[in-house]
């Protein structure tokens, strides 16, 4: 079939009441599901695939695609209202998006989540269409001494997201790294600090730990001191974001939505690290990198641009390889096989109007995602007019509601409550939680990948300088840590001359 013929198959397939009905819906659950605390966008679309088994293929799938791109954005609406990410995908959003909404610019942040995630959206679609084969071909070259370079290069966000001290992050990012080794010895199948609690086994859990790292601190925040929360409630303003402000952080989410493609095509890595690395190449070439972590809008454009990037670059291994590109994706290829559809290079050659059905649908989904994410905006907003005496425990319901789903184990419960505590006292001592986080996330991706390298080299560490691919990272990642001292050193130097200045 030529490429008009392919367009038009895949147009008869998609131009129905239905398809559009289904990714209407899709995404609307998606938002919904995003925007509760805990419930997160891979249980959305979970709790949505049963539903998928008696439509048309191609119905089905798009329902829970729009479901997938809506939870995306969801996650955002909490992220910056309450300080509550809906998904792990949006915890990077919290960094600014909450500091504006504390300002009163909590509908501006919305906004420009909104018309970040659109844009990234479209890019990530665009680049599903146009360079699936490419960059699935590419991502098969990556082994584990690939990764290992790519994720040691990733943990120089921690720089980025420290603060004014750069050692209170370190010391967090220490400690994300020293709970991530809690659970089963993936490599020898040993237990580490499980303390013979077979709940442990399997580590902590991760929306127990991002819950209770972000959330509660912040409801024991105002229990210990209720009067500092009194008349603090935020004004959403306008919903709305100028020209000039998208035109500011235009760079920014082009920037974040390409970090988010090549992530996504890689199997395993995820939103979240592509959140915080897209935000930290925003903090770092931005002319207002001071105000990032204080209300920047720029630092919520690349956080939304860097993690719906990913929603569409996942599918690319999934359709050319048949290779799920991340835990939504492994269910949504469930749903092809229910259907008799056996995602891979043959799909397009026995299955291509589906193909390109799914890409129409794909396009169409960004357009339901601005629509249906603008009426969100409008009204999740009230949630921030709600008094804090009764917002507050209204969102530790569903904290606990949410954590407690994931697996239906309330020891999930009891670690969320401890991690509240540490974010708590963290909080107190002005110790950061991105770097925590980031550290929580990568740590096992950095240890697996490094063991598995050493297993195929037989303990050689040559075999970490294999290719040009980890050449390339090697280098980067060194350019990054001269920067970064060469900037504290900077800083530093500044300081002393200030304080000279003031003595004299």
């Amino acid at each position: 079939m030529s490429f008009i013929d392919s367009l038009l198959a895949g147009l008869s397939l998609v131009g129905n009441l239905e398809s559009f009905l289904a990714l209407a819906i899709g995404v609307a659950i998606g938002v919904i599901g995003g925007a509760i605390p805990g419930l997160s966008a891979t249980m959305a679309v979970a709790l949505t695939l049963p539903f998928t088994f008696t439509m048309q293929p191609i119905t089905g799938i798009l329902l829970l695609l729009g479901v997938y791109k809506g939870g995306i954005f969801g996650g955002s609406i909490p992220a910056i209202l309450i300080k509550t990410p809906g998904t792990p995908a949006s915890s990077a959003t919290v960094l600014d998006g909450y500091p504006l909404a504390e300002k009163g610019q909590a509908g501006k942040a919305l906004g420009m989540a909104l018309w970040a995630s659109c844009t990234a959206d479209v890019i990530s679609n665009l680049s599903l269409i146009l360079f699936a084969g490419w960059l699935a071909s590419f991502a098969l070259s990556f082994g584990p001494p690939e990764f290992f370079t790519l994720i040691l290069f990733s943990l120089t966000i921690i720089a980025g997201v420290s603060g004014e001290s750069l050692l209170r992050g370190a010391l967090s990012a220490m400690l994300g790294l020293l709970l991530a080794t809690i659970g089963l010895d993936l490599v020898y199948g040993t237990n580490r600090f499980t303390f013979g609690d077979p709940n442990m086994m399997g580590g902590l859990n991760f929306i127990a730990v991002l819950i209770g790292l972000f959330a509660i601190p912040e409801i024991l925040a105002m229990v210990w001191n209720p009067r500092s929360h009194e008349g603090t409630t935020r004004i959403i303003g306008k919903n709305w974001v100028t020209f000039g402000e998208y035109k500011k952080s235009f760079k920014s989410i082009v920037r974040g939505s390409f970090i988010g493609v090549f992530l996504g095509s890689i199997p395993g890595i995820g939103a979240a690290p592509s959140a915080f690395l897209s935000y930290s190449e925003a903090r770092r070439t931005s002319a207002n990198k001071e105000n990032f972590g204080k209300g920047e809008i720029e630092g919520v454009a690349a956080a939304e641009a860097g993690n719906n990037g990913v929603a569409g670059a996942t599918l690319i291994p999934l359709l050319a390889l048949g290779v799920p590109g991340d835990v939504i994706t492994a269910i949504i290829i469930g749903a092809f096989m229910i259907h008799g559809l056996q995602p891979g290079p043959m799909m397009f050659i026995l299955n291509v109007d589906i193909i390109y059905g799914l890409f129409i649908g794909l396009i169409v989904s960004s357009v339901f995602l601005f629509l249906l994410g603008s009426v969100a905006i409008r009204g999740f907003k009230y949630v921030a007019d709600i008094p804090r005496g009764v917002l507050f425990p209204a969102v530790l319901i569903l904290c606990v509601y949410g954590v407690f789903a994931v697996n239906n184990n309330i020891f999930d419960v009891g670690v969320m409550f401890a991690m509240g505590w540490v974010g708590f006292l963290m909080l107190r001592y002005r110790i950061p939680a991105a770097p925590f986080l980031i550290a929580f996330i990568l740590g096992p991706l950095l240890e697996d990948n490094f063991r598995q390298a050493m297993l195929m080299s037989g303990s050689s560490p040559a075999i970490l300088f294999r290719g040009p691919i980890t050449w390339f990272f090697w280098a980067v990642t060194a350019i990054t840590v001269v920067a970064i001292v060469h900037t504290g050193i900077r800083a530093t130097r500044k300081g002393l001359d200030q304080h000279k200045e003031n003595e004299e």
